[in-house]
């Protein structure tokens, strides 16, 4: 049996999309699944155990018209490997069209499709309710192909905000290990013998970001709480400016990492992190696959879609007349109220009691 799942990005979509992966090979351990993906986000799933490969998806390389041979041989590539299975978990019309073009006995795609992807698939999958998160909206693939969707373990409480999630067992690993950029990560920074709080203050989208200078206070109302606590701040390079005001607020606690770290290096500081305080963002999933304890901060997403999987809770979130607006741009008479009014005050209390948290959930 050979698979090809398409996801090129972005990075909290294909990390939502990693259990796919995980279910397909346990139930199929012999199978053989290749995943087509960014070339900006390929490190994260090169040399994972439950792949046989990964095809790189040139983006930027490619939106010049002489390179287009390259991808067309690329597409060859895939032709040629004969898929019985193709899951486009993209389902826009350039994946929508690579699925068709690579020729599978079977493709599968995604309900939401966009530009008119619907038309290069088989079979869809529904998403059930507008509230459904992405996880599980992409595990309905599975009964598509004759397999079992995962167990669910519910929630312990009726609230709203925690619906029912996966099962996990000991086994299932979300986000695979890399033993070696941990170790060099423990040699590159002073990681031992300090307790970390890793920050998240960038976003896509401008209106998914909780204030810097919030950020700052809430370095500052920390460090007055937990005199061995440290901050590590992670971000992109557009991300420096938001690292250095935040710095400012406690330099000799605070570690600026925007623009200074690798993609599996920011998964390995998340993963040694004791919390994380994170707008809805990509590093935000990492750490909800990670387990890693979190405090998310809302805006205009609904975090029942895409939220932070089996941490929902764990999200603040105002209740304007507005919200969730699922739009990039705020026209609120006040711009970016959602986030502003979210006080550093009130996201140290949430920090508190997940440090004093026995479990993630």
């Amino acid at each position: 049996m050979k698979i090809l799942i398409l996801k090129p990005s972005s990075l909290g979509d294909i990390v939502q999309a990693l259990p796919v992966l995980r279910f397909l090979k346990r139930h199929l351990p012999s199978s053989q699944i290749y995943w087509w993906v960014d070339s900006a986000f390929a490190p994260l799933l090169e040399g994972d155990p439950d792949l046989a490969g990964v095809i790189r998806f040139e983006r930027r390389r490619w939106a010049a018209p002489r390179l287009w041979p390259e991808l067309w041989r690329s597409i060859q590539w895939m032709r040629a490997q004969t898929f019985d299975w193709v899951i486009d978990l993209q389902s826009l019309a350039r994946s929508g069209a690579v699925a068709w073009l690579a020729n599978g006995a079977l493709t599968v795609g995604l309900d939401e499709s966009r530009e008119g992807a619907r038309g290069f698939y088989d079979r869809i999958a529904l998403r059930p309710t507008f509230y459904t998160h992405a996880v599980d909206w992409y595990l309905g693939v599975l009964p598509l192909l004759g397999l079992p969707f995962p167990e669910r373990k519910a929630p312990a409480s009726p609230d709203s905000m925690r619906s029912s999630v996966l099962q996990f067992d000991e086994h299932f690993h979300w986000l695979a290990l890399h033993p070696d950029i941990a170790a060099n990560l423990r040699q590159k920074w002073p990681v031992n013998g300090s307790r970390w709080l890793v920050l998240q203050p960038g976003a896509r989208w401008k209106n998914k970001c909780w204030p810097a200078e919030h950020f700052a206070d809430l370095v500052r109302l920390l460090s007055g709480l937990h005199p061995d606590l440290r901050f590590a701040i992670l971000g992109a390079e557009q991300d420096r400016p938001l690292g250095e005001l935040i710095t400012r607020a406690h330099a000799e606690r605070c570690l600026d990492l925007t623009g200074k770290i690798s993609l599996l290096e920011m998964v390995e500081w998340i993963r040694l992190a004791e919390l994380m305080v994170t707008n809805d963002t990509g590093p935000m999933h990492v750490a909800a696959a990670l387990k890693t304890p979190l405090v998310a901060l809302f805006g205009p997403t609904e975090p029942r879609r895409t939220g932070p999987y089996g941490q929902l809770k764990h999200v603040l979130q105002l209740q304007l007349p507005c919200e969730p607006c699922l739009k990039p741009r705020c026209s609120y008479p006040r711009p970016i109220e959602c986030l502003r009014a979210i006080s550093p005050a009130d996201v140290a209390q949430a920090v508190q009691e997940r440090l004093t948290a026995k479990s993630v959930f």
